[in-house]
């Protein structure tokens, strides 16, 4: 429901509120300033509304372009996150929602950016149209006036001139298009689909923000959108002079004789960008650093199906359960960077991660370590904890497709807690529910399972952890397999003792079954996986939950990785 969600996220609904708020507050003061101020009387008699629209989004855009650097300083955040671990668990986690923040500026910059170019290709036009008329009204008789100086009103001084010209040969015009085709080329290169499918186009591609920080600072300084000078208006006021603009006689001698005088107006958005690219910098030379610490690659295993398991130490290094790492191997690639979630438990002496096969990158990664085993580079870890999961007597962990690897860090770590007795652990017993297509790229974790059940059967503790494979896509050969061996005590897939079950899960059935074995306790939800399943999970922790305070209550957590 909304008002959980609100208690829950009461920091990321502040955080939006306040940008929101922020954003409406520039935009209507400064689009109200710019339409009624008095030094832009004689801008707007020229361009008409078109002059406010321009100038309220600009600022929008300075605004939004100052934040969008903020959720991708990963140190700062980690710091942040650090600093506050004294503050409630809620807050340092919503300090993870820094991409999607990131992305909702993206999305603002990208509509304000909109704005502002079909105000200024209106305001190129208007201009165009005054310099053209020649029929004395007051935008031709502002447009003739001071075309040699410097005092200028309309920046198009030939009637020769086209709008193509002014927004390819002039400095905002031409940093205006460079600007906008690196946004757009950024926003359409980072889909979901093309960072899953094509990492390395969505990664080098968005380094075009070094473009559009540069166009961005430069976009104002020549100043072609003017008002009237301080000097003039004390001088010419247009309340009292405008009307004898276009009524003028060659021997005038009243107050208003003297030609108004204009001025640019400074450029500014380099003072709203100057904070948020030198903490960029500092971010980046702080990667640099971290990066240049030396890892060593304790083991390497190659699982079935093209997986590659790193173990590695690393001095000072300290994770968490469902934390994630960024790695970087020279010899492929000096400037890529890929996030992968961490696989070990903070128990272990190691920490590991296992890439599967999925792009070019991770492919010539995996090339490489079968030859040699090449230098790693890694920055991290990154991300809050996941230590929910060991808050409650009774865990329900879902893990959809690669959505599995964060559970391989919080089983090991459920394990080993609940084995040396650890008093932070209240978790008596779990249910994982494993969802996949094919086990194939999952057999290292197929491996893990079986070693803690093997392990548990081996302490007597058995019926501690108890999970299902649902394969959601299956070939007739593995019918006929599983119709063969159904006496089998362990399962033909995955060889298991838990028999795998062929389609999805009745959410309800399962549901069901967990408040009748655990009829007074508090049952903790946690998903990594699709929304779509989110939803259904949701749905049914709010159907099972007891209305009576002494009976079950389900409790959904949905992890981010």
């Amino acid at each position: 429901t909304m008002g959980s969600w609100l208690v829950n996220h009461w920091f990321s609904a502040a955080v939006l509120a306040a940008w929101l708020g922020i954003n409406i507050f520039l935009f209507t003061y400064y689009f109200l300033f710019f339409d009624r101020d008095e030094r832009y009387f004689y801008t707007r008699a020229i361009l008409g509304s078109a002059l406010a629209w321009a100038r309220a989004s600009a600022k929008c855009l300075n605004f939004n372009s100052m934040l969008i650097l903020l959720p991708v300083c990963r140190n700062l955040l980690s710091f942040l996150r650090g600093t506050c671990s004294c503050c409630r668990r809620t807050l340092r986690k919503q300090l993870d929602h820094n991409l999607t923040f990131h992305k909702l500026v993206a999305y603002a910059l990208a509509l304000l950016t909109a704005v502002h170019t079909i105000a200024h290709l209106f305001n190129l036009e208007r201009y165009n149209q005054s310099q053209q008329a020649a029929d004395g009204s007051l935008p031709a008789v502002l447009s003739e006036m001071h075309l040699g100086g410097s005092k200028w009103l309309n920046p198009i001084h030939s009637n020769q001139t086209t709008v193509e010209y002014v927004a390819f040969t002039t400095i905002p015009g031409l940093t205006g298009v460079i600007i906008t085709l690196a946004l757009i080329l950024m926003v359409t290169s980072s889909t979901e689909f093309i960072r899953r499918n094509y990492f390395e186009l969505f990664w080098y591609t968005h380094h075009l923000f070094l473009v559009y920080f540069a166009g961005l600072v430069i976009h104002g300084i020549a100043g072609l959108v003017r008002g009237q000078t301080e000097q003039s208006m004390a001088e010419v006021h247009p309340y009292q002079c405008a009307e004898y603009l276009t009524q003028r006689d060659h021997n005038c001698t009243h107050d208003c004789c003297k030609d108004p005088e204009f001025g640019s107006i400074p450029a500014e958005s380099w003072k709203w960008v100057l904070a948020p690219i030198i903490l960029y910098v500092f971010e980046r030379i702080l990667r640099v650093w971290r990066a240049q610490q030396k890892v060593v690659v304790t083991k390497v295993v190659m699982h079935p199906a093209r997986v590659l398991e790193l173990q590695m130490q690393k001095k000072g290094f300290s994770m968490e359960v469902g934390q994630y790492i960024f790695v970087n191997c020279p010899a492929i690639s000096p400037l890529e960077w890929h996030p992968f979630t961490l696989t070990s438990a903070p128990e272990e002496d190691f920490f590991s991660i296992h890439i599967r096969a999925a792009g070019d990158w991770t492919e010539r990664l995996i090339d490489t370590f079968q030859r040699e085993t090449p230098r790693i580079e890694v920055d991290g870890p990154f991300g809050t904890a996941s230590e929910d999961v060991f808050q409650y007597e009774v865990a329900m962990l879902v893990g959809a497709g690669i959505g599995v690897t964060p559970f391989a860090s919080i089983l090991k770590s459920i394990w080993y807690k609940f084995q040396q007795a650890d008093q932070t652990l209240k978790t008596k017993k779990i249910y994982f529910y494993w969802l996949c297509r094919d086990t194939g790229a999952f057999a290292w974790f197929n491996d893990l399972l079986a070693s803690l059940e093997q392990k548990m059967a081996e302490s007597g503790k058995a019926d501690f952890l108890t999970y299902r494979l649902f394969l959601t896509g299956w070939s007739t050969s593995i019918a006929n397999n599983v119709a063969l061996h159904f006496d089998t005590a362990t399962d033909t897939v995955t060889g298991l003792r838990h028999k795998t079950i062929f389609g999805r899960p009745m959410w309800n059935t399962e549901f069901a079954a967990v408040a009748a074995a655990h009829p007074r306790s508090v049952v903790g939800v946690f998903l990594c996986g699709p929304q779509a399943l989110a939803k259904s999970l949701q749905k049914s922790c709010h159907q099972h939950s007891s209305l009576d305070p002494r009976k079950v209550k389900f409790y959904f957590n949905k992890e981010n990785f």
